[in-house]
């Protein structure tokens, strides 16, 4: 099957450029320039009716609940609503029911997945056993599975337990990523472990400027260190709405936008959080996000002036080559996960529109630039606008 998308704007970490894109088996087969001549027969044609086409966004940090909190979030519901905000790759955490944290339950998820067939799933795994404060996961029988692993949701207070792991990530060759409440303290105490005993660590969902200057200075000493930025964080300040870590203030806000634009946050996290209606009355925190991310971000990034290209790397490539991936850039022989976005769109949030199973999230009625028309995994249209591939 070959399949030609025409008339559009290639956008990723490498630049923008007028073309046409040809795909084939599953992967890009060829990048024509706008004037290109295709004289590869081909089987079907999608006009982009010059919208812009990017790479797949790859979610580093997002929750599913499945197994256990089906009544939250499926599988099936999470990777429909990620669809339909672009993403084509999910890191999902473990602190499922049970917690995922031996090979079985980790196999059983990614089988899960692929009888989807929806997204692709990186599934994390546990950094201890069913959270616990010491007792270690069997780092090597799970690296087989999965290259992460994260207490996401509970922070690793034990200082013994988080050198053993960030011991075992450089043994092992995988990243530690880091759930850290109290926020700056975790990510200090974290980077001074890192200088000492080495490892691979990614610091999720940071919200604060003194975080940030942490980081800054961990890569300025050559650390093997990267963050991740939520939408909600760049987007809004000081709301009492409760999500973990908190909303900030502005000034801490305004210094995540200047961390973007100098490259000290690597990629964005959407901390795809969702909870029943009775839960987050009850004080769940977390926010729904799947479905708005996208247009979330690019509104910032719009307002900001910080270029298309940079929340490319940020969604897709930066991911990708943290986690070893060949994909993330319109490139030939790359896999064609692949999304279509009209950046003319302005529209509210509406969360009784969303796909997923749950609906929190406080921003209904917010204006927003940029949509998602479709969504590609491996060639094959798994989202579309007008909601025939769902």
């Amino acid at each position: 099957m070959k399949t030609l998308i025409k008339n559009i704007e290639i956008v990723d970490a490498e630049g923008l450029r007028s073309g046409k894109v040809l795909i084939e088996d599953g992967k890009i087969k060829k990048v024509y320039k706008e004037k290109g001549v295709v004289r590869a027969a081909y089987d079907k044609e999608i006009d982009g009716e010059g919208h812009v086409l990017m790479p797949g966004f790859i979610d580093m940090h997002c929750h599913l609940r499945d197994p256990g909190y089906e009544y939250k979030e499926t599988m099936e519901t999470g990777m429909k609503a990620a669809l339909k905000g672009g993403f084509t790759s999910l890191v999902a955490m473990a602190n499922t029911k049970p917690i995922i944290d031996n090979a079985e339950i980790l196999n059983k998820n990614l089988n899960k997945a692929t009888e989807l067939n929806l997204c692709k799933l990186i599934q994390v795994s546990a950094v201890t056993k069913n959270f616990s404060e010491e007792e270690l996961v069997d780092f090597e029988a799970l690296r087989t599975l999965t290259n992460v692993f994260s207490n996401d949701g509970v922070s690793i207070l034990n200082e013994d337990t988080m050198v053993k792991g960030l011991k075992a990530s450089a043994e092992n060759d995988f990243i530690l990523l880091t759930h850290c409440d109290p926020e700056t303290a975790l990510v200090k105490r974290d980077v001074g472990l890192l200088e000492s005993y080495g490892g691979h660590l990614h610091v999720c969902h940071i919200s604060k400027k003194d975080t940030l200057e942490v980081i800054r200075m961990a890569k300025e000493k050559g650390l093997d260190i990267t963050c991740e930025v939520t939408p909600h964080h760049l987007f809004a300040s000081a709301m009492e709405y409760r999500v973990n870590p908190p909303f900030r203030t502005y000034p801490d806000r305004r210094s995540l936008i200047e961390g973007i634009k100098d490259g000290m946050i690597d990629m964005c996290g959407t901390d795809h959080a969702p909870h029943s209606e009775e839960d987050k009355q009850n004080g769940a925190p977390g926010i729904n996000n799947f479905e708005m991310a996208f247009s979330m971000y690019y509104t910032v990034f719009n307002q900001n002036k910080i270029g298309l290209e940079k929340l490319s790397e940020m969604l897709s490539y930066a991911p990708a080559k943290r986690m070893g991936l060949k994909t993330g850039l319109v490139k030939e022989r790359y896999p064609a996960d692949l999304v279509l976005v009209d950046l003319n769109w302005e529209g509210k949030i509406n969360p009784k529109d969303f796909i997923s199973k749950s609906r929190n999230n406080p921003f209904g009625g917010e204006t927003l630039k940029g949509k998602v028309l479709m969504t590609m995994v491996k060639g094959n249209i798994k989202y579309d606008d007008n909601g025939s591939a769902l």
